[in-house]
């Protein structure tokens, strides 16, 4: 209750804590509960290093296969879940993954949408770049790793391992091509594909939905040969407010209390559905045999977990990371359209990312 709530479920923002109204957490932040998460996992609710957030999980992003089409192409996904894999590696993979299918349509070994950045952001910093900015604040999209990565994707559309009309293909078309067997790879997969894609499958035997069962298989990002294996990774959980009109310290006190209720052993229940990576040892202890994944996707998501990228907006102050967010907007979007519709090369919109990052970034 009250204005703002007292509890937000959301991912921490600098925005938030520009506000001054978002409750610093470490007063009230035990040994006992810092000790119950794993490592790495109470960084993800932190703004500059300060508490001001609880995870509830850690979001995953990865892409998703279909075990099928993988292993008649001969493509080991199980090596590639334990080791990663390439650029180079990835498109001698998509050359076997690519071809025509009885019915005159193209098997693509890769499917995205053109509509979102996600996909080029997973790139990016499987290349070097943690985001735009790094955690300092430096301007990362300017110099030969961006002309790499947009080159790279470039000679998959030319490949024609990425459909022609990618820049008009919107997230649900993205899905439609991948349940049509039409994909191989889908960019942009959570574990949570995996208890999706079974209960899909219960829907075609039961006849309420028509099609091919996929057994899902969770992938890494490649990444490019100079660079190291990265995980896009966030945690989404709980964010505590003090009121315009403050209540006090007790009323403090009492809010953490829940936030912490909320977010405990039995919370650990998110993370079980979505088939993500607990953020605490009683949570993974709590669930522990319950999963609902496949094993191999529980195992896959606790792999690409250690090569987790934590997000640089949790370092940036609100000024940073607004115009960060604007140069996405306004620089990044348009340009990817641009590259997957062959409207413009990757030289430049290399060149037009550092005159708009000189203009927007000042850098």
């Amino acid at each position: 209750a009250g204005n703002p709530p007292d509890l937000y479920f959301h991912a921490v923002d600098g925005a938030y804590v520009d506000t001054g109204l978002a409750l610093e957490l470490t007063p009230y932040i035990t040994d006992e509960i810092k000790n119950d998460y794993l490592p790495g996992t109470l960084e993800l609710g932190q703004i500059q290093g300060k508490q001001y957030g609880l995870p509830l999980y850690q979001s995953l992003w990865a892409w998703g296969g279909n075990k099928k089409i993988l292993e008649e192409a001969g493509i080991d996904w199980k090596a590639i879940q334990e080791n990663g894999w390439t650029w180079t590696e990835f498109k001698a993979a998509a050359e076997k993954l690519t071809k025509k299918l009885p019915n005159g349509n193209t098997q693509y070994a890769l499917v995205t949408d053109g509509t979102s950045l996600d996909f080029m952001e997973m790139l990016t910093r499987s290349n070097g770049m943690p985001d735009v900015l790094n955690d300092k604040g430096e301007f990362q999209w300017n110099d030969e790793r961006i002309l790499d990565t947009m080159t790279f994707v470039s000679d998959l559309m030319k490949a024609g391992h990425l459909p022609a009309e990618t820049a008009a293909i919107t997230p649900a078309k993205r899905m439609d091509l991948f349940y049509a067997e039409e994909a191989a790879i889908v960019s942009k997969a959570i574990p949570y594909y995996d208890v999706m894609l079974q209960n899909r499958a219960k829907d075609i035997d039961s006849g309420t939905v028509q099609g091919a069962k996929i057994d899902f298989v969770l992938l890494p990002v490649p990444h490019n040969d100079g660079a190291e294996r990265k995980t896009s990774m966030f945690g989404e959980g709980y964010v505590a407010f003090k009121q315009k009109k403050d209540k006090g310290e007790e009323h403090a006190k009492n809010t953490f209390l829940i936030m912490e209720g909320l977010s405990g052993a039995k919370a650990g229940n998110s993370a079980n559905e979505l088939v993500l990576p607990f953020v605490r040892k009683s949570q993974a202890e709590f669930y522990e045999g319950k999963g609902l994944g496949t094993e191999s996707t529980i195992k896959a998501a606790e792999i690409f977990a250690n090569f987790k990228e934590i997000p640089v907006t949790l370092n940036l102050d609100a000024e940073a990371s607004g115009n960060q967010k604007k140069f996405k907007e306004q620089v990044v979007k348009p340009n990817i359209q641009a590259l997957f519709s062959g409207e413009k090369t990757p030289e430049q919109i290399a060149q037009d990312f550092k005159d708009k990052g000189k203009q927007i970034l000042g850098q």
